[in-house]
């Protein structure tokens, strides 16, 4: 087995779920690939060494450019605020090294445009980090979906709601400024890539998005609490999305509801452990959804535990990137979702911004970021 240098740009919480897949991907998944943490960049010196000595990297930086630039380091982990990302990628790519980013891919259109076309030039292996999707459930409902266990699909609802800032009484932050940190630009982009992965490309939007507490603590806040969208799917399937960090009672509020001609699905990531399926079939007396719990049967759960029901984490999904894209580095080509399927997340944000300045439907195919 051999060893690849990893350097990780971020410590905290991103940061530190991705050290962690990294130290532990090896034994859950057998990899070819054996990560070695080498080197870890924060914003400080001081935060640098703290993040190494508890997550076991060789070396600290208190820049992110050193991590990049380090011979040893052979695949980069972006976890630092979106707006780092676009100069981190560029550099690490122009070195000829993997890169796998957080998701949103940039902090705006024109970052992910210039994003995904480095990377497709580079031909380095490249992904965005979008985690949830990875759930044995959420993979299996992919699979379901495919084989056509529910016909063809007509309505698509989807939801990423939470209430980390439902309270007004809560201060000002980082979270409260500017369009990037916004509901549209931190939590939409996950539910926006499930819909994508679960029922194809979606070619037309109506958004609108709203500050329901303008100010805080007397400070005003410059981004949104709350937004939604009307979509059309290129298949012809109507859809809604609801996105909330002001949602009541909602800690993690990743959930979908799938309608096709022949049945229907339904998830919720607070019950992550759990896929509910509709069969419109049999006698009517008997029909109703299904509570499926994951096992070993379903994608990527044996390697975590072989007994049904006991279920997998968060801190999971991320071991499953983690293998996914060592795996993709051993084999020198991308996997999903790639630079370009976080472009196609941002082309989704962006007309749903476009939808609410002009009050209409907007086109996602290459829609134009603000004048």
């Amino acid at each position: 087995m051999a060893q690849i240098g990893i350097g990780i740009v971020g410590g905290g919480y991103m940061g530190k779920a991705h050290a962690v897949a990294m130290a532990a991907v090896g034994p859950v998944f057998n990899t070819a690939l054996r990560p070695r943490l080498e080197m870890v960049a924060a914003s400080s010196a001081q935060s640098a060494e703290r993040y190494a000595k508890a997550f076991g990297f060789r070396r600290a930086a208190a820049d992110w450019r050193a991590v990049v630039e380090a011979p040893e380091v052979e695949a980069i982990v972006i976890a630092s605020p979106q707006h780092t990302h676009s100069a981190i990628a560029e550099a690490a790519f122009a070195l000829g090294k993997p890169v796998f980013c957080e998701k949103p891919l940039g902090a705006s259109i024109d970052d992910a445009r210039a994003m995904a076309a480095t990377a497709e030039a580079s031909g380095c292996v490249h992904m965005v980090g979008f985690n949830y999707i990875r759930t044995p459930a959420s993979q299996y409902a992919r699979q379901l979906i495919a084989e056509g266990a529910i016909g063809d699909l007509v309505w698509f609802r989807g939801e990423h709601t939470e209430d980390f800032l439902a309270d007004p009484a809560l201060p000002a932050s980082w979270r409260t400024e500017g369009d990037a940190n916004g509901t549209l630009g931190d939590l939409a982009p996950h539910m926006v890539n499930a819909a994508l992965a679960l029922a194809g490309p979606i070619t037309q939007v109506m958004g609108e998005a709203e500050t329901v507490h303008a100010t805080r603590g007397g400070v005003a806040v410059t981004n949104d609490d709350q937004a939604q969208m009307m979509c059309r799917f290129a298949s012809g399937a109507m859809g809604h999305l609801f996105f909330s960090r002001v949602a009541h009672g909602r800690k993690m509020g990743y959930a979908y509801e799938i309608t096709g001609t022949r049945g229907a699905i339904r998830f919720d990531q607070e019950d992550q452990n759990a896929l509910w399926l509709y069969r419109a079939e049999g006698a009517e007396a008997t029909r109703g959804f299904t509570k499926i719990l994951t096992g070993p049967e379903h994608p990527d759960y044996l390697a975590f535990c072989q007994g049904p029901g006991h279920g997998t984490g968060y801190q999971d999904q991320i071991i499953i990137e983690a293998r996914d894209f060592l795996a993709a580095i051993d084999a020198g080509v991308a996997r999903w979702p790639t630079f370009a399927d976080g472009l196609a997340v941002a082309e989704v944000i962006e007309a749903a911004r476009r939808s609410q300045e002009g009050g209409a439907w907007q086109g996602v195919s290459g829609v134009e970021g603000p004048q």
